[in-house]
């Protein structure tokens, strides 16, 4: 069986994504899309390189995602399927490129600093 794989990462989220050709099933850590995502925002996350490159219906996702919160695991998912469409097809580049989908995001959270509640608020300063 002829298959793509990549993997992406976004914060602390790791995805390791499979393309198969098939009708389009989704399925992350052996559930389906919608029942791991429930928000629909971050379905859309996932699906923008696929609407991106005209490739929906097309294949079916199997991905295994560790770490993480949700927003970060559907953003790590999203920069899966982009890589390994880009295996499938290296043409496709323009245009994940132009949507930004093959682009690591570097941000991570900022170290908590001593003397302070957080990384950057402070206790509350008092006069007297």
């Amino acid at each position: 069986m002829e298959y793509y794989d990549a993997s992406g990462r976004r914060k602390s989220a790791v995805a390791r994504v499979r393309l198969i050709p098939g009708q389009g099933q989704v399925t992350v850590n052996g559930r389906e899309l919608l029942d791991y995502f429930k928000r629909e925002v971050l379905k859309m996350v996932i699906e923008q390189p696929l609407k991106a490159t005209d490739t929906i219906g097309k294949f079916n996702i199997t991905a295994n995602i560790n770490g993480g919160g949700l927003s970060g695991q559907a953003e790590a998912l999203r920069l899966g399927i982009a890589r390994a469409l880009l295996k499938w097809n290296e043409e496709l580049r323009p245009e994940l490129r132009a949507g930004g989908f093959l682009t690591r995001d570097p941000r991570r959270v900022e170290r908590k600093k001593y003397g302070r509640p957080k990384a950057r608020k402070r206790f509350q300063f008092s006069k007297r």
